[in-house]
């Protein structure tokens, strides 16, 4: 695996794509870019731990939009619309609700809900992009970083 491939496409993806939430991406180009975001976040915790949390919620901050839109592209790869990215949010944000209210077993329902929602997430994110063009855009282009 060429390192300078995967920072290469971490880099396009900010530079060419930072807000893109059209068009559809492969499967390999999603989880490499993904790999390469991990391992930012890991390197800036321990940052972070040593010096301010700061650092570690900037980067985050920095990167929930590219986040997100490679998230809509890779559903876009199998034909699902945008809005199934958010799925997650609402059983976490109805949690917190449930959690002020102090409905404590509501709340942890809401987020056993909103674990399932990213594991479905993550399941789509896996599958194979739909062949041919679909209504979302030509088929992407194949990433290999070998």
């Amino acid at each position: 695996m060429d390192f300078n491939k995967l920072w290469a496409n971490f880099l396009d993806t900010l530079q060419n794509h930072y807000v893109d939430f059209n068009g559809r991406v492969g499967r390999s180009q999603f989880w490499y870019y993904i790999l390469v975001v991990v391992g930012i976040s890991i390197i800036a915790s321990i940052v972070g731990s040593v010096t301010t949390r700061l650092i570690s919620s900037l980067v985050s901050l920095a990167l929930l939009l590219p986040n997100l839109g490679m998230g809509v592209r890779r559903l876009h790869d199998i034909g699902k619309p945008w809005f199934w990215v958010l799925v997650p949010l609402v059983p976490s944000v109805l949690g917190f609700i449930f959690l002020f209210m102090l409905l404590w077993p509501l709340a942890m329902l809401c987020w056993l809900a909103t674990l399932a929602a990213a594991v479905l997430l993550i399941f789509w994110y896996a599958q194979p992009g739909t062949p041919g063009p679909n209504e979302y855009g030509a088929v992407p282009p194949v990433f290999a970083p070998n």
